[in-house]
């Protein structure tokens, strides 16, 4: 069991991030631009604000997804369909 003062996250925490964060890349690829209050609202009670501006800062600083006006595009490449 992790210690509640203990900041690291576990295992079980980084995976699940780390596959919300590709289900919204997805998502705003999908959608090509969406609102962000709109995918925020959608994902209420699985991420906080906090985590999700984290998510939203990740994919802009990876060069996937820019905000204009809280309007999301996705800029990353696009994947072809098999």
């Amino acid at each position: 069991m992790q210690n509640i003062l203990d900041p690291k996250p576990t295992k079980e925490q980084v995976k699940a991030a780390l596959a919300v964060t590709l289900a919204v890349a997805e998502a705003i690829r999908e959608a090509k631009e969406i609102p962000s209050g709109t995918l925020y609202s959608m994902l209420i009670g699985r991420v906080d604000i906090t985590g999700y501006e984290a998510m939203i800062r990740n994919l802009k600083n990876a060069g996937l997804v820019k905000e204009s006006c809280n309007l999301l595009t996705w800029i990353g490449p696009e994947i072809a369909n098999a």
